[in-house]
């Protein structure tokens, strides 16, 4: 066997040292990059149960709405059986007005009246 030069020695030291630093570099890079994929999924698995939240919060506003949409339409049903006793009210409103409006025109002709007889009664001789 052969034995090897310093330099020969020097140059293998080399090329292990630069060998196990490539394989150092690659293992870290590795990780590297498993680890950043590893918190890229992490992240997508939290928005998956984000979004798992928020659509059951929303199908549970879904059952609202139709439940406010039924209670809407009876209410609507039941203003409209109240029209007739609207127009009724509407109808004795109007009736009072006018009947307000006859009660005023006869103050005023009794208070008229009044006057009148008040005057006959001091323009008559004692």
């Amino acid at each position: 066997m052969e034995e090897k030069s310093p330099w020969q020695r020097r140059e293998e030291t080399e090329r292990d040292n630069l060998a196990d630093s490539l394989e150092r570099l690659f293992t870290d890079v590795s990780a590297m990059v498993k680890g950043d994929l590893q918190g890229t999924n992490n992240q997508l698995l939290l928005l998956e149960k984000m979004n798992d939240m928020v659509a059951k919060e929303y199908s549970g506003y879904g059952d609202v709405a139709s439940g406010l949409r039924v209670f809407v339409e009876q209410l609507n049903e039941k203003s409209r059986s109240f029209d007739d006793y609207v127009s009724q009210i509407d109808a004795i409103d109007q009736q009072v007005k006018d009947f307000e409006a006859v009660v005023s025109m006869l103050d005023n002709y009794v208070a008229q009246l009044e006057k009148k007889v008040q005057s006959v009664c001091h323009s008559l001789p004692s």
